[in-house]
């Protein structure tokens, strides 16, 4: 079947998703979220666009850019090529990284650009991550309240208030406004194969084998049991199965 031809924005606006293939976990460490922002800087002059919001989540990432001297699919493949050419060599793994190609909806006008950019600094807060929007360290919220590093923030500031500080007062409490906001998504419903769900599990733990578990981290080890049923819908009773884990401690992770 032929692939659907991808929506061109007029505006040159972009809300864009990609995620790691089989739901891997693409930003292991710290400094992998480092090294993609790096890259996202790198090629910012180069490719001309300009970035209005992002979040890195454990595997798959938010952008909402604007095209400028190259094309949209051109800049993803700088981007995704530079990105998992590092992480191949540091993980010593060869392959994909991102599954299929990325996926992105054209933003044509001011009210579904705040709607999307809430959307985007709001995922950590959903996926139960943080409280709040500003406490994530991987997205750009920090930019428009504290240092602009790699966004640009005049433009999202001038929809709010003329006044600087004003403007930054009505951002954050739009975007600590919990919605039920529809943007574009990822399929994360689709059912996983054991088999799947298993690696999956092994992959966001970084362990080799089950029994590991029994001495993990506490606070890390819950940290990604509510990633496995918030992000990836996994039940309690089939993390209790696959981990050996009481559903006690998964219930209340």
């Amino acid at each position: 079947m032929p692939r659907r031809a991808r929506k061109k924005s007029s505006s040159g606006i972009y809300h864009i998703i990609m995620r790691g293939i089989n739901r891997k976990t693409i930003f292991v460490e710290q400094n992998d979220g480092a090294r993609f922002i790096k890259t996202l800087s790198k090629y910012k002059d180069k490719c001309g666009y300009i970035i209005y919001a992002y979040c890195l989540m454990p595997n798959h990432i938010h952008l909402l850019i604007k095209v400028g001297n190259e094309p949209l699919e051109q800049v993803m493949r700088r981007i995704c090529g530079s990105y998992v050419y590092w992480y191949n060599r540091k993980y010593q793994r060869i392959g994909n990284l991102f599954q299929d190609r990325f996926r992105s909806e054209a933003v044509e006008d001011d009210s579904y650009f705040l709607t999307v950019m809430r959307y985007i600094h709001q995922n950590p807060v959903k996926a139960g991550l943080v409280k709040k929007a500003d406490d994530y360290r991987w997205s750009s919220f920090r930019e428009y309240t504290n240092k602009q590093l790699l966004i640009d923030t005049d433009f999202v500031l001038k929809l709010f208030a003329p006044d600087r500080d004003k403007a930054v007062k009505s951002l954050i409490q739009f975007c600590n406004t919990l919605t039920d906001d529809r943007c574009l998504e990822i399929d994360e419903k689709c059912l996983l194969t054991d088999a799947e769900a298993m690696e999956l599990i092994m992959n966001l733990f970084q362990i080799t084998n089950i029994l590991e578990l029994l001495k993990y981290d506490k606070a890390l080890r819950n940290l990604h049991l509510r990633q496995l049923k918030e992000e990836h819908h996994l039940s309690v009773r089939r993390i209790e199965r696959l981990t050996g884990l009481n559903r006690g401690i998964i219930q209340n992770a």
